[in-house]
């Protein structure tokens, strides 16, 4: 088999066994008679862990690309530099990286969320929306809501100063607010987004206090293992029209496989193979 038929990635990022990126590349590929070679990298028990050192690895083991998830989607922007696609040059964070001819960079989580919005709710504008964290997905989300017409976007995260710097970069409809200010932003609403690691995996925990999830109209949340957290089931509970993080990524993982292979999936055929990986 040539070279040419082989697509060597991988993934980068902290604990990401769960990860279903790898097996829908893989589908991908199989459906487009190519042969994927992945290696994870989990960088989640490594304090010494250098994103640049190891994308020139990677580089220099003549790897397709790399796709880049939390923590390290704000550093593989600042390596995309100048590289980043025409549609993403606003985007301040990157979660894919090719390699060939020269690197390019990408967010396919922005694309990913535009083309789970479109699927799930067609022309509606976001509205006055309410978002928990600001970091790496934050950077792909919220410019994605102010794409679509965000009217009053307020964002606040844990870790000082990445809100503002978020909101700074985003334009005049996006507002850093301080964590205690945030259930004020909650209950004025109209779309919630946890943009935060809260929910993954064992993790309980909701992003937004449960007793005032019910008055907005709609809701989204990034994690997608599993694909109803407890945040997204209180949001169905409620009667918000819900977008999972699945719904997120099986559009992501569209644009994954045509940045990494050149060539275009067919949506229409290709979505419904991608649910059949569908987390619990």
């Amino acid at each position: 088999m040539s070279d040419q038929t082989i697509i060597r990635l991988g993934l980068i990022g902290d604990h990401i066994g769960r990860s279903r990126f790898s097996a829908a590349m893989d589908l991908l590929c199989r459906e487009h008679g190519l042969t994927l070679d992945f290696t994870a990298i989990d960088t989640g028990d490594d304090p010494n862990f250098n994103f640049d050192t190891k994308v020139d690895a990677l580089i220099e083991a003549d790897w397709t690309g790399v796709t880049i998830t939390h923590p390290h989607k704000n550093a593989a922007r600042k390596r995309a530099g100048d590289t980043m696609i025409a549609e993403a040059t606003h985007v301040p964070a990157s979660n894919l990286l090719t390699f060939k001819p020269q690197m390019r960079g990408y967010n396919t989580d922005y694309t990913g969320f535009l083309g789970a919005w479109s699927a799930v709710m067609g022309d509606a504008a976001p509205g006055r929306v309410a978002v928990a964290g600001a970091g790496g997905v934050a950077g792909a989300i919220v410019p994605a809501l102010v794409a679509l017409g965000g009217l009053d976007i307020a964002v606040w995260d844990p870790v000082p100063g990445v809100a503002e710097k978020l909101a700074t970069g985003s334009g005049p409809t996006v507002r850093a607010v301080a964590m205690e200010d945030a259930r004020g932003a909650i209950e004025a609403a109209d779309g919630l987004v946890n943009a935060s690691a809260l929910g993954m995996g064992d993790d309980r925990r909701s992003a937004f206090p449960l007793e005032i999830v019910g008055t907005q109209a709609w809701a989204f949340d990034a994690v997608y293992t599993p694909t109803h957290t407890t945040f997204l089931s209180a949001a169905i509970d409620n009667g918000l029209t819900a977008i999972s993080g699945f719904d997120l990524f099986r559009h992501m993982i569209l644009g994954s496989f045509e940045a990494y292979s050149g060539l275009q999936p067919d949506k229409a055929a290709m979505l419904p193979l991608i649910d059949a990986l569908r987390p619990d």
